[in-house]
């Protein structure tokens, strides 16, 4: 997570970490439950009078808190505050936690002026590591399916977790004309992106809250997700982009629709800039300002 830095700008004496070291502080946000769990009872024991606020990832909601339920629920026991990214996860942990959980989005920058698209293809990126959570070859298994009339490319930025999904992306390059795999590039290419591609794809199976999203929106840049909690979360049940999880065909149809329908495509954008505000960064100082005040 970003918020180790976001919050020591904030000027609060916080100890932000996933291992707490001691270091005398006011209050303590912990990053992860259950890699943190450590920390979080050192810090407990040591100042049980002071804030504790554990910030929940996808990986502590999706999956440890059932492969590691003890030391996972422990903390959120222990929390006084939970913090998490995306308006659904009240339904997957347990009830008696909520009256701790504040949803704080992740902030994004605008770009720098209007987005342009390119006219050559009709480029669609992915932006996200190629790790199985991710279902990072989606798109470019559903562009196979797009008719020999059009002009869908597929460009994916993001680094390979091994050389095992290296080697998929690459065979996927050389059998795929509607793939391009990039890499890992520096942030400035990613936002240029944002800028000249016609719409995202979000294909994880989990996500705590992915800031992609968060990018998507305050560039005004439509995306097509995986309905996840996740993402479903952070675009709301009411947006019309979104396809069944792992579903080739049905992310196939909702790109055919974003090339073909300009009213789609114009839809989904309008939607997206009406979610920017959330993710203003003077939103997310505000939201984390709010959780440690309540916290005294």
């Amino acid at each position: 997570m970003r918020w180790a830095r976001f919050l020591r700008d904030l000027g609060h004496r916080v100890a932000v970490a996933e291992a707490w070291d001691g270091t005398d502080a006011d209050a303590m946000v912990a990053l992860h439950a259950w890699r943190s769990a450590a920390s979080i009872v050192r810090f407990r024991d040591a100042h049980p009078d002071r804030p504790l606020v554990v910030a929940l990832t996808g990986t502590d909601i999706y999956r440890f808190q059932h492969s590691h339920p003890e030391t996972t629920l422990a903390s959120m026991e222990l929390a006084d505050a939970l913090v998490c990214l995306h308006g659904l996860v009240h339904e997957a942990i347990p009830d008696r936690f909520a009256g701790k959980l504040t949803v704080i989005h992740q902030s994004a920058p605008p770009l720098p002026g209007p987005r342009r698209p390119a006219t050559r293809h009709f480029d669609v990126c992915v932006v996200g590591h190629l790790r199985a959570e991710k279902d990072p070859l989606r798109a470019a298994y559903a562009a196979r399916r797009a008719p020999p009339s059009s002009r869908l490319r597929v460009v994916h930025f993001g680094k390979a977790h091994d050389e095992t999904w290296a080697a998929r992306a690459r065979a996927q390059m050389a059998g795929n004309p509607r793939y391009l795999w990039r890499g890992e590039v520096p942030g400035w290419v990613v936002r240029r992106a944002y800028g000249t591609c016609r719409a995202m794809v979000l294909s994880s199976v989990m996500e705590g809250g992915a800031n992609v999203a968060s990018e998507a929106a305050v560039a005004g840049l439509p995306v097509l997700a995986s309905d996840i909690h996740g993402n479903v979360g952070l675009l709301g049940a009411e947006y019309p982009g979104t396809y069944p999880v792992r579903d080739t065909v049905g992310l196939a149809r909702l790109l055919r629709r974003a090339e073909t329908e300009p009213a789609f495509l114009d839809g989904l954008e309008a939607h997206m800039r009406r979610l920017a505000p959330l993710f203003r960064p003077e939103a997310e100082r505000q939201a984390w300002r709010d959780v440690l005040a309540r916290l005294g």
